[in-house]
């Protein structure tokens, strides 16, 4: 079985009384109405799962009011030690192998994480912060935490951020440099050659950049109907969209986002209502890891 499956395992010991060596996975149960249900679950490499009891984490929210549980994609490091999450006018920071936790004040309605190497890039609406991994120290950087892309762990401190940003008709790569995020390039997605009719119009959720190549969830146009569910590969040298899954159209909006890639470079992607999946972009074969999963589930690597 898959390992990941053990995420729909109940906890069986907390966080405090067994650090992991390595995280493989966190999920946050919600019920019906999208509240958290229930501690987050820490699955390790050891196949236990564990509660996350060091630390009581408050929903993010806007500055409308609008409100969403801590744990998202993105939060667990990639090497599964670490996870940090967004907080009004702060960033928690639990080290998940010793059960410790660290606060850093910072100002706003933060909302959303993504791990760049060592670094935690935190933000909302208005403002992204990077903040070292072992360092209470923060500073502003020009890059959006809604459409960075979460960089490759392999590539290192000094791995460009690039950004998915534009309308359908306009969808573009904008690489910035690591540390000063300055812009160096900028690359227009392309479609040609994927078959008629299909094409994507708008990415949703996070993209994730593995080697070459970056995975995302996305609007499409399919042989059925303009506003498909559906996920992407694109290059991310020359921004044309390489494969594309078709989730059909009898899906909630924004059902289907992506998660990460694997070590052996398939795609993981939620499946709503609860459903967790493994797409082979080479192949196009899906395979399903848990089907009763109601919640948010964030990858490590």
């Amino acid at each position: 079985p898959d390992p990941l499956a053990r995420l729909a395992d109940p906890p069986t010991v907390p966080l405090s009384e067994r650090p992991v060596r390595q995280a493989l996975a966190l999920f946050q149960p919600l019920d019906e109405e999208g509240r958290a249900d229930g501690p987050v679950r820490v699955l390790g490499d050891d196949g236990v799962v564990r509660s996350l009891d060091v630390v009581t984490l408050a929903p993010t929210r806007d500055e409308d009011g609008n409100e969403a549980a801590a744990l998202k994609p993105g939060v667990l490091s990639p090497d599964g030690r670490w996870a940090a999450f967004a907080q009004t006018n702060e960033l928690v920071m639990v080290d998940l192998t010793r059960a410790g936790v660290r606060r850093i004040p910072l100002d706003g309605y933060l909302e959303l994480v993504v791990w760049a190497s060592d670094r935690v890039l935190v933000g909302g609406d208005d403002r992204t912060y990077a903040v070292e991994r072992d360092a209470d120290t923060a500073s502003t950087v020009d890059v959006s935490a809604w459409d960075v892309v979460a960089p490759d762990p392999s590539a290192g401190r000094e791995a460009a951020l690039i950004e998915m940003i534009g309308e359908p008709g306009g969808l573009t790569l904008r690489s910035r440099t690591a540390r000063d995020a300055k812009v160096r390039s900028e690359q227009r997605i392309t479609d040609d050659a994927l078959p008629a009719p299909y094409q994507v119009n708008e990415f949703y959720g996070r993209g994730w950049l593995h080697g070459g190549r970056i995975a995302s969830g996305a609007w499409i146009v399919s042989s059925e109907i303009d506003g498909a569910e559906g996920a992407a590969v694109l290059d991310a040298r020359t921004g044309a969209v390489t494969h594309l899954l078709d989730l059909g159209r009898d899906r909630a909006k924004g059902c289907c986002p992506v998660l990460g890639w694997d070590n052996k470079g398939a795609v993981l992607l939620r499946l709503e209502p609860a459903g967790l999946a493994r797409w082979n972009p080479e192949t196009g074969e899906i395979t399903g890891i848990v089907r009763d999963l109601r919640g948010v589930v964030a990858l490590a690597g």
